[in-house]
């Protein structure tokens, strides 16, 4: 069941933000939702901000209650979102999962699905808005969060959603699906890619281009 009056809010500002629809795998298609938006870019700071808007009937969907802020496993078992992250050319990645309960996860991959979680203290800034027909949630991740890489390299993420209707069924919503079941871990599956801003250009230390 959906739950209303969420109240963890925060301003969100994006440098040169980029705007796709997700798409639902044809194998989970969900009479409940009527869409899934994406949007990623840079916030102040530098910091990577995320927005994912669930459009549909929330009464016939099942939105984790919020809860206090904390680290949790398997949130993709239930209606969450997530953002696959790795710099071009690269075989190592991130994966970050963000359910409207404002419970999170990280985990770090050497390879594709050769991971372990992630050992940093990442504490994402995450807020969920809900009104009728329409779940928000933001989510702010810092660039020390993410793998240390050359300054200005590009970073590429397959952004991802799992949504859960009142019956138990997911249905699993990509900004491109590569053939076969669903998998956001595909390699085909990186289909955004965005440059590393530059956030301090006069006073950022040798030390800071190496995040």
């Amino acid at each position: 069941m959906a739950t209303a009056g969420y109240t963890m809010l925060f301003e969100m500002t994006y440098l040169n933000p980029y705007t796709a629809e997700l798409q639902c795998h044809p194998a989970t298609p969900a009479q409940s939702v009527r869409g899934v938006e994406a949007q990623g870019g840079w916030g102040n700071g530098g910091a990577l901000t995320l927005t994912f808007s669930l459009e549909g009937d929330l009464a016939r969907l099942r939105i984790p209650a919020p809860q206090p802020s904390r680290r949790a496993d398997d949130l993709w078992q239930h209606t969450c979102f997530e953002a696959f992250i790795r710099h071009e050319g690269e075989a190592a990645y991130c994966e970050f999962n963000f359910a409207p309960s404002g419970e999170w996860a990280a985990y770090a991959f050497r390879r594709y699905r050769d991971g372990t979680p992630f050992a940093q203290d990442l504490d994402p800034r995450i807020a969920v808005r809900s009104t009728e027909g329409r779940l928000e949630l933001d989510a702010i991740i810092r660039l020390d969060c993410l793998p240390p890489v050359q300054p200005r390299a590009r970073l590429q993420l397959a952004l991802s959603a799992v949504v859960e209707d009142d019956q138990g069924v997911l249905s699993y919503w990509a900004l491109t699906h590569p053939s076969g079941r669903p998998n956001f871990h595909h390699p085909d599956a990186f289909a955004l890619e965005l440059e590393r801003p530059d956030v301090n250009p006069v006073s950022d230390s040798p030390e800071e281009g190496k995040r």
